[in-house]
């Protein structure tokens, strides 16, 4: 009977493998030890967000947006330098959710803000 082995952490790939004790990416090459992962699953411990220059961000931050973003429905982009205070970190690919002030409530990636 063929063990199941866990997905990448890094890409969730499933094609990982067993090499020793460690297990192994074949896409992006991340080796992990799968029971640190198993404990660091159960400790609930959000996922960590990082703005466009590395800064971690936290839930209640406030941040800038440096670049226009083209949203759908609107007929203006939102534009750089838009300050977005209060930003609530949820999971997903657009990993912010907030109010930006004019405009309503939106999702925005992290990778086009930066901490203010």
């Amino acid at each position: 009977m063929m063990e199941t082995l866990p997905p990448c952490p890094n890409c969730n790939c499933e094609y990982t493998y067993q090499n020793d004790k460690l297990c192994v990416c074949p896409e992006c090459f991340h080796e992990w030890n799968p029971t640190e992962v198993v404990m660091i699953a159960d400790n609930t411990a959000p996922p960590k967000v990082l703005d466009a220059n590395g800064n971690e961000l936290q839930n209640g931050d406030s941040v800038v947006l440096v670049k226009d973003l083209p949203v759908k429905g609107a007929p203006k982009p939102l534009k750089t330098g838009t300050k977005v205070k209060n930003i609530r970190l949820v999971e997903g690919d657009h990993n912010i959710d907030c109010k930006i002030e004019g405009f309503g409530a939106i999702a925005l990636k992290s990778e086009f803000v930066k901490k203010a």
